[in-house]
């Protein structure tokens, strides 16, 4: 998000407008783009992405053109024990941003998304997959262009595997890898936000884009190189102990499902997934409000109908591979061309 924000000043937009509910958060980024930003409006504003009244509130008043919706819990393990929570983040704070968009007009919406969200294994991953869908239900019946851009992992972002490296490498180890054979997807914070903004500026309402972030990287060597590139000797100065995979984890990452046919690039490094199945937005607002409905009775009821609406979702997937002319009620919709941007949040 704070990339974002960099990068988005740097167009000089006549307004940026930022939302967060760290007041800690807020309060250093606006230290750091207030004195950049020169003719730009900066305005802050703190808020919750599920506080559906002061989230319309504020986009009514601010009338964005453009909407870039980062917001998410994305740490795997901590999600796996906290799914009331990974739910009403991810799945009800995206609907109540998107929606909001919609009611306002706002031109473009687009959402960041995760390669955990194909064939999730977690709950974070399921929380993004329904929310992914549902910027792809919304998009059937409204004039803004809802599109979603999904990657891997982001390299030193906060909690990420590098700083968390680092700091066990300073510490004089060991470093903790979970498998042997852990691999995952890599970009660095500035190129992900470039493809980002490229995503959100060239892609059509409905589209998944995907960034090409090249091949998965394995863990173990990623921790073997640091260590190495710390001037220090593997494993005669610092070991590497192996932690076991944890709830939730995959070994491997997919960016794609196989119903997913890199049928288009739009760019050199993103490419669009052909049609996919999605349900129509009264069908999944409807499993929504069941969701909602079982976070409000406790963990094991909001995991158990978060699971239950993924599987459901996924045989959606895997009836594309079944049968290519299958399409949801309503899926049908106009390509828009992209506006100009005069606002973003």
């Amino acid at each position: 998000g704070s990339e974002l924000c960099r990068q988005v000043l740097s167009f000089q937009p006549a307004e940026l407008i930022l939302l967060d509910q760290s007041e800690n958060g807020m309060f250093r980024i606006q230290n750091e783009l207030l004195p950049i930003a020169g003719p730009v409006k900066l305005r802050c504003v703190i808020a919750d992405v599920c506080d559906a009244e002061t989230i319309g509130t504020s986009m009514r008043e601010c009338q964005p053109d453009i909407v870039f919706h980062a917001a998410a819990y994305k740490h795997v393990p901590l999600m796996e024990e906290n799914p009331r929570q990974a739910v009403n983040n991810n799945v009800i704070g995206t609907r109540t941003v998107a929606d909001a968009a919609h009611e306002c007009g706002v031109s473009r919406f687009v959402l960041i998304s995760t390669d955990k969200a194909v064939r999730p294994s977690s709950v974070m991953g399921s929380t993004k997959l329904v929310a992914e869908k549902y910027l792809q239900a919304r998009a059937l019946d409204s004039d803004t262009s809802y599109i979603t851009v999904r990657f891997g992992n982001v390299l030193n972002s906060d909690g990420s595997v590098v700083p968390t490296f680092r700091s066990q490498i300073e510490a004089g180890g060991p470093l903790t890898v979970t498998h042997e054979e852990m691999r995952r997807f890599f970009m660095t914070i500035p190129e992900a936000v470039q493809l980002v903004l490229q995503a959100g500026a060239s892609g059509s309402s409905g589209d998944v884009l995907i960034l090409d972030m090249g091949e998965p990287i394995r863990i173990m060597d990623l921790a073997r190189d640091m260590i190495l590139l710390s001037g220090l000797r593997y494993p005669e100065d610092i070991d590497i102990e192996i932690s076991g995979i944890r709830p939730g984890e995959k070994l491997v990452e997919e960016l794609l499902y196989s119903s997913e046919q890199t049928s288009r690039r739009i760019h050199e490094k993103i490419y669009c997934s052909s049609r996919q199945a999605v349900l129509n937005l009264e069908q999944l607002d409807h499993e929504i409000r069941q969701l909602s409905r079982a976070v409000d009775e406790g963990a094991e009821p909001a995991r158990t109908a978060l699971a239950a609406l993924v599987a459901q979702l996924v045989e959606l997937e895997d009836r594309v591979i079944e049968d290519p002319t299958f399409r949801a009620i309503g899926s049908e919709q106009p390509q828009t061309e992209p506006q100009p941007v005069r606002r973003a949040a």
